[in-house]
């Protein structure tokens, strides 16, 4: 139903229409969609997702290929939000109202409202064009996953930050944290024993949901910086008509995402004994 046609595509404007019907049949898209489908389901049930219209690989090799990328960008992203976040989130709630306040949440909503698309291209510019501290695109220079993790991971931190912040306020009026004072622990030992240990659920509810949505952000990440992962394979078999690997990588990412959530539920469990004792 979208435009485009990926036999046009493999043999180009100028071939014979009898030679595009012959290809179209032998990669069976002359078939009614229900049948590809229903052909595309069975293949799933034997986990077979099939092989690429215009490589002819199959496209679990392909997946397999491009996987390790996009997971060393998508830990890296969140290594940085969580080493950005962290102290701002508690600096924040820490001198609430005052100019550390306001200094961590004006970061916060220009992380928010800078689009990847657009951080992407302006990091390339000063760093790579303008100071040569870093490699253009590519995966195989040092160096290059600074960049890529930084565009992906500004906007998690900048979300992050603000959640630390919120939860933080709500844990610290609590009455155990007016007992640790009172007992005469220091204040570092009150934040990060006490009070962050008891507003991580939130916190790690929000990590779940957006390592969701950094898998989805590297689409576009990837495209920029040329990174070799499932997102720049995504976007090359749209562009290529590819669609058995587009639904490959979109299966991929989906499976990904539900994993990572199932993942996050148990980890309350461990957070939190109350959870895996059924008290609250």
């Amino acid at each position: 139903m979208v435009p485009g046609d990926p036999v046009e595509v493999m043999l180009g404007e100028s071939a014979r229409p009898a030679d595009r019907e012959a290809l179209r049949m032998a990669l069976g898209l002359d078939q009614p969609i229900l049948s590809q489908l229903w052909s595309y389901l069975k293949g799933l049930l034997h986990f077979d997702l099939g092989y690429s219209l215009h490589s002819k690989q199959p496209i679990a090799d392909l997946l397999l290929q491009r996987l390790p990328a996009t997971l060393e960008l998508t830990g890296a992203a969140l290594l940085i939000a969580v080493v950005i976040a962290l102290p701002l989130g508690v600096m924040a709630a820490l001198y609430k109202g005052k100019a550390q306040d306001d200094a961590a949440m004006l970061f916060s909503l220009v992380g928010i409202s800078i689009p990847n698309f657009w951080l992407g291209p302006m990091l390339i510019l000063l760093f790579s064009l303008g100071l040569g501290w870093a490699p253009v695109s590519g995966r195989d220079a040092p160096g290059a996953l600074i960049l890529p993790a930084i565009t992906l991971g500004t906007a998690l931190a900048a979300i992050l930050a603000r959640m630390i912040r919120s939860t933080l306020l709500e844990v610290l009026h609590e009455d155990y944290i007016r007992t640790a004072q009172a007992k005469g622990l220091s204040r570092h030992a009150v934040i990060w024993r006490h009070a962050l240990g008891n507003a991580w659920l939130p916190i790690i509810t929000l990590l779940g949901l957006q390592l969701g949505a950094l898998l989805g952000g590297a689409v576009i990440t990837e495209t920029i910086f040329d990174w070799p992962g499932l997102g720049s394979l995504l976007v090359e078999s749209i562009q290529k008509r590819d669609y058995p690997v587009v639904q490959g990588c979109v299966l991929l990412i989906s499976i990904a995402y539900v994993v990572v959530n199932t993942l996050t539920d148990l980890i309350y469990g461990w957070v939190d004994p109350r959870i895996r004792l059924g008290k609250i």
